[in-house]
């Protein structure tokens, strides 16, 4: 072999061996092989798992159009499938004039001259180099040489490729295990301590989607003999929220009777998932909570591509299900419990307005009675004129504190005037009943919706309300200022403060985190005995409107 020829082997076979992609390894080996021969076309037969045909054919010389005019690939007959029973090079002069041939297809270009040699990856027979049509003569002894080198360099890369690939698959699914343990960790870590069902159950769609690397997502909860689509995660599919669907038609069946996982690689074309939504492929897992299945978590198809859901998949779809449905149950016990505390705050209300009603209002008109009854059966006109002027104060009186009681059912100037208005009212009712001096900061100058102004009025109700009963404070501060779609709401007074940790179950704690909840707020609690509280409050704001105020209003 000359040295140019050498030289060029050398520099072929370095770049085979740092080649670690397959399929660039199989181009380069034709590339490289032809251009070393003088070989017209050039071909690598890839063996089937048996090792007795050709499972894949890939050439090089042969033009597209070509191509689809000979139609289908060799599979490993006549001379092509002497290297495969038998594993060594071959040279031939006439492909065509051996024994073994079967001819070629009609659009297949003649061929004569031939050389075959194996490609041996770790001593393992992997497939044959096939060179045709010398472009001088017929394939020399050197030829064959250079083919066997150049396949024995090429059966070093694809095991490397092998390898590197097999690292490369074990890399990557340790990091989509890794990811799966993290974004599970994440939705278990932002489910705890949520106690809107609502929110809990878009936590588990959008996780879910993202944890499976899914087009869409949905949790149905059972009721009755139906399925309702509660949460929803996917392009384009909000408006089904709500949708009610038989269990018949929709794919839990199965995973009901089962209670395990189930991956569907064909939907069926009655169902739910496959007529509403398009879908071609399922992972339906139910929630199971104490026994009990009370919905399902419903993944749909891959995203970007065609690949069924796995086994792995249906593990990590039940583990993290397990966990989902914990947190359902656990929101709708608390959502109960959350009613119940209201109903029994609702009592306590109705019993306090009784007792109003009943010391105070009842009482004076009482008095009014009997002051009247005794003037009618008098006949002295002072003691008429007396009686009258006792019964006019005492009804100015039950006129008052009636006033007062309908404001705190439900102030008018925070449906007339807004939110700072109603606080301003109340802050000088609380000042002139209790002997506080309230301060105010508020920094509002739009209109917010109705159930963010009705919760900042309630939170700020609330905290003077146990300022007044508990604090023993001299003074407090109520501010109100709106930054960036929220409105900072904070009640801070100068009394005895307490511990907080000993305080977390009192009532008035209580129904405050349970309002804020209702708007995605919560409650911020700072106090050490002797040194004061805080009561903090950030809540979102979804949309705003100017201020419109009545100039001749003032706070009663």
């Amino acid at each position: 072999m000359d040295a140019r020829r050498l030289r060029a082997l050398l520099s072929a076979g370095g770049a085979l061996a740092f080649e670690l992609d397959r399929e660039a390894v199989l181009q380069r080996l034709l590339e490289q092989a032809r251009g070393l021969t003088g070989a017209r076309y050039a071909a690598i037969g890839v063996l089937d798992e048996a090792r007795t045909g050709l499972e894949d054919f890939i050439t090089a010389g042969v033009d597209a159009e070509t191509h689809r005019a000979i139609g289908r690939l060799p599979r490993g007959h006549g001379v092509l499938g002497l290297l495969i029973s038998d594993p060594r090079p071959l040279r031939l002069p006439d492909v065509e004039a051996h024994p073994a041939s079967f001819g070629f297809p009609a659009a297949h270009p003649r061929m004569r001259t031939f050389l075959g040699v194996p490609i041996l990856v770790q001593g393992t027979a992997w497939g044959n180099l096939y060179l045709t049509d010398k472009d001088a003569g017929e394939f020399t002894a050197e030829d064959e040489e250079i083919a066997t080198v150049l396949a024995d360099w090429a059966a070093v890369a694809l095991a490397n490729a092998r390898l590197y690939r097999a690292e490369a698959d074990r890399r990557a699914e340790l990091e989509r295990a890794n990811r799966a343990l993290e974004t599970t960790t994440d939705v278990f870590r932002a489910l705890s301590g949520v106690t809107d069902v609502d929110r809990v159950l878009e936590l588990v769609v959008e996780r879910s989607r993202a944890l499976l690397g899914a087009r869409a997502a949905e949790v149905a909860l059972l009721d009755g003999e139906e399925l309702v689509i509660a949460a929803i995660a996917g392009d384009d599919l909000d408006g089904l929220r709500g949708t009610r669907v038989p269990v018949e038609n929709y794919l839990a069946a199965p995973a009901l009777e089962s209670g395990r996982a189930r991956a569907f690689d064909a939907i069926p074309e009655c169902s739910y998932a496959r007529h509403e939504l398009g879908a071609h492929r399922a992972l339906s897992t139910p929630l199971v909570h104490e026994n009990r299945t009370i919905g399902f978590l419903l993944v749909l198809d891959r995203v970007g591509e065609d690949r069924p859901f796995s086994a792995d998949d249906e593990r990590l779809a039940e583990a993290f299900a397990a966990g989902a449905a914990t947190a359902v149950a656990s929101a709708q016990t608390a959502t109960d419990e959350a009613l119940r505390r209201s109903i029994a705050a609702s009592e306590d209300e109705r019993r306090r307005w009784a007792r109003e009603l009943h010391d105070e209002t009842l009482q004076e008109l009482a008095g009014v009675q009997v002051l009247l009854s005794g003037a009618r059966r008098s006949q002295d006109a002072s003691r008429w004129r007396t009686a009258i002027e006792d019964a006019v104060e005492l009804i100015s009186g039950g006129i008052h504190n009636l006033r007062a009681l309908i404001t705190d059912l439900r102030p008018a100037a925070l449906d007339e005037f807004g939110v700072q208005a109603a606080v301003e009212a109340l802050a000088a009712r609380v000042a002139r009943q209790h002997g506080l001096q309230v301060d105010l900061e508020i920094d509002l100058d739009v209109r917010l919706p109705e159930d963010v102004e009705a919760t900042i009025y309630r939170f700020v109700q609330e905290a003077l309300t146990n300022v007044a009963k508990h604090a023993s404070a001299r003074r407090v501060l109520v501010s109100l200022e709106a930054a960036d779609e929220r409105v900072e709401v904070t009640v801070r007074d100068d009394g005895a403060g307490f511990d907080p940790r000993r305080a977390r179950s009192g009532f008035g704690l209580v129904g405050m985190r349970e309002r804020l909840a209702l708007v995605r707020a919560e409650l911020d609690v700072e106090s050490a005995p002797g040194g004061g509280t805080t009561v903090r409050a950030a809540i979102p704001v979804r949309s705003r409107s100017p201020v419109t105020r009545a100039a001749a209003w003032r706070p009663a």
